[in-house]
């Protein structure tokens, strides 16, 4: 059985709802079986978020991540509140402003919103570059799929730009893994 937990979490107002959605989007795109919750803190933007996948080829029987496979954090309040019960040999992807002390599991610090500001300009794109990494780091869905499931939700007229974004996160994730 081919089936991965994944947690997005950040702050209120960064995306990762939409990309929790774009990710199950894509999943199911390429035939597999997905799932998305999501929640916000009580202060919705600015607060810590996090939007849940589960990404199966069997039948999912509970929508919510019990052992997280893929943990993603753009924020040290979201790292702080939802990195537990990350599973020992998954996956951590933290923005590189995280500091990620007492953890055993290995972590890809990246500059995830760096280059959404300073490389892109736009720090509206922060999750398709954050999509790209975790694409690239877990292979969970194909770069392709993902590309497809992106240009389905983002505002017409940005299209270029979401491309852009992904391609530069895909890139910072393979870079990563090397």
């Amino acid at each position: 059985m081919d089936r991965h937990e994944i947690r997005l979490s950040g702050s209120g107002g960064q995306g990762l709802i939409t990309g929790g959605i774009i990710l199950a989007e894509a999943a199911i795109m390429e035939g597999k079986n997905a799932v998305q919750t999501q929640s916000y803190g009580p202060e919705a933007r600015g607060g810590a978020s996090k939007a849940e996948v589960i990404i199966s080829t069997e039948k999912i029987d509970f929508p919510k991540v019990r052992d997280c496979d893929i943990f993603l954090s753009l924020t040290q309040k979201s790292f702080d509140q939802y990195s537990k019960g990350v599973k020992e040999n998954g996956i951590m992807i933290v923005d590189e402003s995280i500091d990620t002390k007492n953890t055993n599991i290995k972590v890809y610090s990246l500059p995830i919103i760096d280059t959404a500001h300073n490389v892109l300009g736009k720090p509206m794109v922060t999750n398709i570059v954050a999509l790209g990494v975790v694409a690239a780091i877990s292979k969970v869905v194909s770069k392709e799929i993902l590309e497809e499931a992106v240009l389905n939700r983002v505002p017409k007229g940005t299209e270029e730009l979401n491309k852009k974004a992904l391609e530069i996160g895909y890139s910072l994730g393979e870079n990563a893994v090397k």
